[in-house]
């Protein structure tokens, strides 16, 4: 991994990553290891741990200042982090990362018991991100190649908000860079 990418990734997440992560009792970086944590003791592939643990750097790089959603704004993290992540890693990463808000939409609209599992800033942000998904949406996103992959994502994204959790600490998961560059 090049330094200067290491650098980067520790300016974003240990620099900008220690703010609260939106309602829950964790911050963004701690949020961010437990994702990771769960991907990796679910023994994922290199591209998804580190998807897991780089799937909110929309929400660290964006201009809309602290908590938009609370302010009725959807900040197209999923978008703007995608992007980023495109330009420095392939689409095993960049991809579900771009899908997690619509594997959240779609888990709601085909798992009954699923919203009662969403935290109370993931319910505000979901009104925001378009709500349930049509019939057509459900079609159009399982026909993506990255759907199941996204959907692992956001399920190690919702239980990753654990105030007490124990993680490796963000190097332990840069190892799985070399591996996911472009």
């Amino acid at each position: 991994m090049s330094d200067s990418l290491r650098q980067e990734l520790l300016d974003i997440f240990v620099g900008r990553a220690t703010k609260r992560y939106g309602l829950s009792a964790i911050n963004q970086l701690q949020h961010a290891l437990q994702s990771a944590d769960h991907a990796e003791r679910d023994g994922c592939a290199p591209a998804t741990v580190l998807a897991s643990l780089l799937h909110d750097v929309g929400h660290m790089i964006h201009q809309l200042g602290e908590d938009p959603a609370a302010r009725g704004v959807d900040d197209v993290h999923e978008e703007l982090g995608a992007r980023w992540l495109a330009e420095r890693f392939g689409p095993a990463v960049s991809e579900p990362v771009r899908l997690h808000v619509a594997a959240k939409r779609y888990l709601c609209t085909v798992e009954s018991d699923y919203f009662g599992k969403l935290s109370p800033d993931s319910v505000r942000s979901l009104k925001l991100q378009g709500g349930l998904m049509s019939s057509d949406e459900v079609e159009q996103f399982r026909a993506n190649p990255f759907h199941a992959e996204a959907v692992r994502l956001r399920r190690y994204d919702e239980a990753a908000k654990d105030p007490r959790a124990k993680t490796p600490d963000f190097d332990h998961y840069l190892r799985h860079v070399a591996a996911c560059r472009l």
